[in-house]
């Protein structure tokens, strides 16, 4: 993936060729106490992988973080640079994938070769964590591949106990694709929000 995004950063879209991409894996960021995680699929080209920063500067993010204002887990609805001030209060965003891949489809090799990094991070949240939202079924398989959850099936909105204190959301992925196609309504999109943080509230 790394000669991908190197090859694409010669293609950059006009609005975007004075600006130097970041490149390179795109770490998670957000509270490490956080009671909220949200798992996507990957950064995208020129949004993450442009900015530096997980849902920045492209319209996934956009959808992200105003849902994540609007519910109490950041400061700002904004998200479009990685100095913005931009602050996430209980909620810690990452990916199945670090790099930006092909077409935004990694293939199975590269989401193994990052569960590592996912698995960690899960381990690091677990003290405060009491919600996971997966963003499409690539970040759902991610989650089940490296927890025992093996049964987990896609549908926006399902619930699932994962363990006595935590749960999880399935939802559609925010992608550009998704939402203005209708597939990702933003009342559906923010409903999920509002049921993770009713979820954290009672547990």
């Amino acid at each position: 993936m790394i000669d991908y995004i190197d090859q694409m950063s010669m293609k950059k879209p006009k609005r975007f060729q004075a600006q130097e991409y970041w490149n390179r894996p795109v770490p998670s960021f957000g509270d490490i106490k956080a009671k909220l995680l949200i798992i996507g699929l990957a950064p995208a080209l020129n949004g993450g992988n442009r900015t530096g920063r997980m849902f920045t500067g492209d319209s996934t993010g956009d959808w992200l973080i105003k849902a994540l204002y609007e519910t109490g887990f950041a400061n700002s609805p904004y998200s479009y640079s990685a100095n913005d001030g931009l602050q996430l209060k209980d909620s810690y965003v990452t990916s199945a994938v670090k790099c930006a891949p092909p077409d935004n489809k990694p293939t199975l090799g590269e989401i193994d070769q990052c569960s590592k990094h996912l698995k960690n991070e899960i381990k690091l949240l677990r003290p405060h964590l009491k919600v996971i939202i997966t963003l499409g079924n690539i970040a759902l398989n991610a989650f089940s591949r490296i927890t025992t959850n093996k049964r987990l099936k896609f549908k926006h909105g399902a619930t699932y106990k994962i363990c006595e204190d935590v749960n999880l959301i399935v939802s559609y992925h925010p992608s550009r694709r998704n939402t203005s196609t209708k597939v990702l309504t933003w009342s559906s999109w923010i409903e999920i929000f509002k049921e993770a943080r009713r979820l954290i509230e009672i547990t």
